[in-house]
């Protein structure tokens, strides 16, 4: 390809890149996305069949996280994380390292049953009104903040459908979420807990060890809510029926994503029954209309990650990819452990650089061009989440999950300086990166 049109590439690229992660204006992230893929359709570089194909491997993942985020609009409406919050409380029984690790908890929980984004969402207003109703000094604040954003993101990995970068490339791999979790549950549970023991230790002299009781305030009608909220409920106020119906719902429609798949009904369209039957179970029960769910659900979800997909494909049809692949295929083809810690250390690299779902995409690409055996090619994928779940971490640069989590503290006052998160990244991020990846391929030596 012409050397005009690969830098054309590579500038638009950065540039949709750098829009994306900076949001002037406060534009949404969809917008140079899309705006970016136009471009490169424009001049030729991605052609309508790519487009089609593109279309195809994103709209499924993309319309399965949006279905998970309008459940929690629901879930949220009807007072469920309200209940979560005040059960959070009551199991610190005044001491402030059990609510360290009550909010980690809540935070694994909140991820695994919806996603990474929403439990950002969802626990940093939380957590925030708890450090703020304790009156405790603002140093002691972090160990709260940082266990709640790292767990929250690192814990999309045990189940693969809980982040839309782990979804995407699941297909193109050979696997789906029954052998993903065969191979990655067990290796990211030891990681999540070494995370966890690691930000203990290194928060321990910060943690409070004792709190005042804060059970009153959190069931306060005034508790402030987070940005989805729409409906103000106090917990005492609950419909308990309305309660279990819905969580069970939630545990039916997650434990579907595993069985169902094998019968032919796609994990897309068993998202969307459960958003649509959790809509309809509040409508009949508490007469709420669905329009709070039609303006609050993240619908632009799948035009970014389209706009990414195409933007990230330009680099292949450019070139950009076999340079790369001509540098990896020497140390992928030499063993799976050597696959493993190659695209475990690459993809943390890339997203720390520029993001973690456009270097999912872009590594997805490489390793499934690079001619491996089947049994590589997936250690290699799954390796990669590690490195786009946990190495990402690294800077707040490497997720949306982790850029949006900033935003939400500079939004409540409390600042929290990039240098500052590098500080504590740099302490549990690598060493957990490592004992992941140890784990895999020690998992893998008992199974295959």
């Amino acid at each position: 390809m012409h050397d005009s049109l690969i830098v054309y590439t590579f500038a638009i690229f950065a540039l949709t890149t750098l829009c994306i992660l900076w949001r002037p204006q406060g534009i949404n992230e969809a917008i140079p996305a899309i705006s970016g893929a136009i471009l490169l359709f424009i001049a030729g570089i991605v052609p309508l069949h790519d487009i089609v194909y593109i279309f195809k491997i994103v709209s499924g993942p993309s319309i399965t996280i949006i279905s998970t985020i309008v459940m929690c609009i629901v879930l949220e409406s009807i007072g469920v994380f309200r209940w979560a919050a005040l059960n959070v409380v009551k199991r610190a029984k005044g001491s402030g390292i059990r609510l360290f690790w009550s909010i980690m908890l809540l935070c694994f929980l909140m991820t695994v049953f919806f996603n990474n984004d929403g439990s950002i969402l969802i626990t940093t207003p939380i957590i925030l009104h708890i450090v703020q109703i304790i009156r405790i000094k603002p140093q002691q604040k972090l160990p709260y903040l940082f266990a709640g954003v790292f767990i929250a993101t690192s814990a999309s990995l045990p189940i693969g459908v809980s982040n839309i970068a782990n979804l995407i490339g699941l297909q193109m791999v050979g696997l789906n979420l029954v052998s993903y979790t065969n191979l990655a549950f067990v290796p990211s549970m030891i990681g999540i807990a070494t995370l966890s023991l690691l930000l203990y230790l290194l928060f321990r002299n910060e943690i409070p060890r004792k709190i005042p009781d804060i059970q009153d305030s959190i069931s306060d009608p005034t508790f402030k809510s987070h940005p989805l909220s729409g409906v103000k409920k106090t917990v005492e106020s609950m419909n308990w029926p309305l309660f279990r119906t819905c969580i069970f719902l939630v545990v039916l429609i997650r434990g579907s994503y595993f069985i169902l798949p094998a019968y032919g009904l796609s994990i897309e369209w068993i998202a969307i029954t459960g958003a649509l039957l959790l809509i309809g179970i509040r409508w009949i029960s508490l007469k709420i209309s669905p329009v709070d769910v039609l303006w609050k659900a993240p619908w632009h979800i799948l035009v970014f990650a389209f706009g990414m997909y195409v933007t990230v494909y330009a680099l292949k049809n450019t070139g950009v990819t076999s340079y790369m692949m001509s540098i990896l295929d020497g140390v992928m083809t030499q063993s799976l452990m050597s696959a493993s810690f190659a695209s475990g250390i690459l993809i943390s690299v890339l997203s720390n650089l520029m993001n973690n779902l456009p270097s999912v995409m872009l590594g997805t690409l490489l390793i499934t061009e690079i001619g491996l055996d089947t049994q590589t090619l997936q250690v290699a994928y799954i390796s990669m989440i590690i490195g786009s779940d946990i190495g990402a971490l690294l800077t707040p640069l490497g997720t949306l999950a982790t850029l949006l989590w900033m935003f939400v503290l500079k939004k409540n006052g409390v600042a929290i300086t990039w240098s500052a998160y590098f500080r504590v990244a740099l302490m549990v991020i690598p060493i957990t990166l490592v004992v992941t990846l140890i784990a895999l391929n020690i998992w893998l030596w008992l199974i295959l």
